[in-house]
C-alpha cells in the first residue's frame, strides 16, 4: 500500500460478471473504464458462461478476469470498482445475490491480506467460486494465494462448486 506519498503500482486481480442485457458489451464497457480509471496494462481472460451462484436465475452469466497494475489504495480503488458498477448500471440496495447488468469484484491486491469492514482481501469467497478460479487460473495459474499459499491452479483443482463453466 502507498504511505509514503509515492506513486507505486500494484498489480490487482479483478473479477467480471454481467446476466442481463447485452453480457458481452457490458463486459467489454466495464474493461474499458477499468482501464482509464484503475490502471493498466491489464491481461483480461476469456470469456466464461456460467450458471448463476448463490442463488437460482434462468439468466446465465458471461465471466471473465483481469489483471492489472493500479496506483490506488485498496479502499479508494473499491470505490472507484463502485462507481464504475454505477454507470454501467448497476443497481445495488438488495439483500443476497441478484440478476446484474455489471458485477465486478476484487480478488486479490498484491498479497496483501485486509480485514475491513468495507473490504476483505483476498476475496473471502473466491475459492468457492468456479466461475471466478476458470477464468482467473487462465491468466495467472501460478500466483500464489496470499492466505492459503496455494497456486490459484491448486485451488481450482480443489474447489468443490459443481457449476457448469465453460469458454464463450
Amino acid at each position: 500500500m502507498n504511505t509514503s506519498g509515492k506513486l507505486k503500482r500494484t498489480h490487482i486481480y479483478l473479477s467480471l460478471g454481467s446476466n442481463l442485457g447485452d453480457r458481452l458489451r457490458n463486459l467489454k464497457a466495464a474493461r474499458n473504464l477499468i482501464g482509464k480509471q484503475l490502471g493498466s496494462p491489464f491481461v483480461v481472460s476469456r470469456v466464461y458462461e456460467s450458471t448463476s451462484w448463490g442463488y437460482t436465475s434462468k439468466n446465465l452469466f458471461f465471466n471473465c478476469c483481469i489483471s492489472a497494475n493500479t496506483n490506488l489504495d485498496p479502499l479508494p480503488l473499491m470505490e472507484e470498482v463502485l462507481a464504475i458498477e454505477k454507470t454501467l448500471g448497476r443497481e445495488r440496495g438488495f439483500e443476497g445475490y441478484t440478476d446484474r447488468l455489471i458485477d465486478i469484484d476484487l480478488l486479490l491486491y498484491g498479497d496483501v491480506i485486509l480485514d475491513h469492514p468495507r473490504l476483505k482481501i483476498p476475496h473471502p469467497a473466491m475459492e468457492q467460486r468456479r466461475f471466478v478460479l476458470e477464468p482467473l487460473a487462465e491468466i495467472a495459474p501460478d500466483l500464489i494465494h496470499p492466505v492459503k499459499g496455494l497456486t490459484i491452479r491448486e485451488i481450482l483443482d480443489q474447489c468443490q462448486d459443481q457449476g457448469v463453466v465453460r469458454p464463450v
